[in-house]
């Protein structure tokens, strides 16, 4: 405030302390020819310049300073310069092979070093809704060795394996907290036994295989289907089985005919052939039929349904030399 408040007196002094004649001649610029300066009393010599100073930079000074605030420039001084410095530097190092090598294992020892934390290690394998035997075959198939880094374990790899073994249905993997891998398994349940020329197989309700047998009497428990491709049609051989449960012990089991159709085998080497479009209803029937009138109990070698509008029943060779024998007894034989 105080050098602001002198400047707007220092006019006034001027005028108070310069002559007139004095005025004219700085007016006129002929007081001081040489350019020394006027003199003031009590303050000092006011120099004069001949050319004044232009503050507005240059033509180039101004374009340089224009492409210096362009956005891409900015962009490329802030990230573009020190990221190439900084490959430039790193390529340098890189350069060398005994460099990479040491970085190499730097890097490998560190990752080691966390890896192998106690807190890390995953010391055995708990395995549960699996027999006996299919536990054993799972911790045989599961490529890994105990103690191991649960870092070098891959849950949904293994969870593969384990699904793959045809008894298992399901399994989830996960690994516990104490350093345990928890694997849950779903087992396959069989519900029929299929008879193949290649041996004999147990399969679940969607037809896949749990597991071979060495003989029929090793799951006696099991209804019995035989054909190629029975694997393929156990949901309709299941509900054929649970209409056939008035049979009783006489049911011996399901053949599958070219693929197509099935023969419901009875003792007694009877069989109920039954049509390719709705076999259970032709099965239901023939069953309603026996209830009453006691059909399958007679000297019936088949009953074929595979007509719908015209069941067919066929005789047995002796039910049909005794039924000629009375005939001819009778005198109506030709």
């Amino acid at each position: 405030m105080q050098s602001v408040k002198r400047n707007r007196l220092l006019p006034v002094l001027f005028r108070s302390k310069v002559p007139a004649a004095q005025d004219a001649d700085f007016a006129s610029g002929d007081h001081d020819p040489q350019g020394h300066g006027i003199p003031l009393e009590g303050a000092g010599r006011i120099r004069l310049s001949g050319k004044r100073a232009d503050p507005a930079p240059s033509r180039w000074s101004y374009r340089l300073q224009r492409w210096m605030l362009t956005p891409g420039i900015r962009l490329g001084l802030r990230i573009g310069v020190p990221f190439c410095l900084a490959f430039a530097i790193g390529s340098a190092f890189l350069s060398s092979e005994k460099r990479r090598d040491a970085l190499n294992m730097f890097v490998a020892d560190v990752r080691a070093s966390i890896q192998e934390r106690p807190e890390f290690m995953v010391n055995l394998m708990a395995i549960d809704g699996a027999g006996d035997s299919l536990s054993a075959d799972i911790r045989e198939v599961v490529p890994f060795d105990f103690p191991t880094s649960s870092f070098d374990l891959d849950v949904e790899q293994i969870r593969e394996i384990v699904v793959g073994l045809d008894p298992v249905k399901s399994a989830t993997v996960r690994i516990r907290p104490g350093g345990i891998l928890q694997v849950d398994v779903v087992e396959r349940v069989p519900v029929v036994v299929w008879r193949t020329r290649e041996g004999i197989e147990i399969l679940d309700e969607t037809g896949a295989h749990v597991d071979d047998l060495k003989a029929r009497s090793d799951r006696a428990d099991l209804p019995l289907i035989v054909g190629d491709a029975a694997d393929k049609s156990v949901t309709e051989a299941m509900a054929l089985l649970h209409a056939a449960q008035p049979l009783g012990k006489r049911l011996r089991g399901l053949a599958r005919i070219g693929e197509r159709r099935w023969d419901v085998v009875l003792d007694r080497g009877q069989r109920i052939m039954l049509p390719t479009e709705r076999p259970v209803r032709a099965l239901e029937r023939v069953l309603a039929v026996n209830e009453v009138q006691e059909l399958l109990e007679r000297d019936v070698a088949a009953v074929d349904m595979r007509l719908g509008n015209r069941p067919t029943i066929r005789m047995t060779e002796n039910a049909i030399e005794e039924w000629w024998r009375i005939r001819k007894a009778s005198g109506n034989g030709q």
